[in-house]
């Protein structure tokens, strides 16, 4: 029993959650339900749960929130349900930690199949990759703290970074000139697998150069490297 992942489903929507459990259950996964967040940290702390499929649009505290929760508590790995069709709910929960998202209506063998893909690069030794909690790089007139996990201009004034901005910037300074594909900056940022995701790192690029390029459109410090990726072409200083 101790080797059959155990799955929690976190949806309100009990006509997707319970048909969809039976589904994962005949496909070898142990399924524990929940139909809000409340029952679901009920849950989380009443048993070692190896994955989290968590809905976002749920009433009361929704999965957004959860999953901020989950990251700053656990690594449990995390696919998002989603019913929208924008991409901001997307983006944010990738930003909070999230391993994966399939979008509503999905098929249950599709989200089988990522369940899969997640467990078996953690198996594989994938684990969640954390910036070092010390240490400060300069470049660029820009200073990134990571023991504060803060980045400060010229002036000491520092500009606020999303978890995943600071994650992926640090990717970056700490390996200077060097070209990396979205795949590399996923597996370094988020540790997992990568291949469906390379707009995701896209989009952070953008929010970045936003932050600390003089011209976003016209970026001199995180450059593109078409067909290969993207590189931090300026000097780092380890302070």
């Amino acid at each position: 029993m101790a080797d059959i992942p155990h799955l929690l489903l976190v949806d309100d929507e009990r006509s997707i959650r319970e048909p969809l459990a039976q589904y994962l259950t005949k496909q070898g996964f142990r399924v524990t339900q929940a139909g809000d967040a409340e029952g679901a940290r009920a849950r989380l702390a009443a048993y070692a749960i190896d994955l989290i499929v968590l809905d976002i649009m749920m009433p009361g505290e929704d999965g957004l929130s959860l999953c901020r929760h989950i990251r700053e508590t656990s690594d449990t790995p995390v696919i998002l349900l989603t019913a929208r069709a924008e991409e901001t709910d997307r983006i944010v929960g990738l930003e909070m930690g999230a391993d994966d998202y399939v979008v509503k209506p999905f098929s249950p063998r599709e989200l089988a199949a990522r369940i899969k893909v997640v467990l078996r690069r953690l198996a594989a030794g994938g684990v969640r990759q954390h910036a070092p909690e010390s240490g400060s790089f300069a470049f660029a007139g820009w200073v990134l703290k990571s023991g504060e996990r803060s980045l400060v201009d010229r002036e000491g004034v520092s500009v606020p970074l999303s978890t995943g901005e600071y994650n992926l910037l640090h990717a970056l300074v700490t390996r200077p000139r060097q070209v990396l594909t979205r795949d590399q900056l996923l597996d370094l940022t988020q540790g997992r697998e990568a291949a469906a995701f390379d707009r995701a790192i896209d989009n952070q690029i953008s929010r970045l150069r936003k932050k600390i390029e003089t011209d976003p459109k016209n970026p001199e410090i995180i450059k593109t490297v078409w067909g290969g990726g993207y590189t931090l072409a300026s000097e780092v200083t380890r302070l």
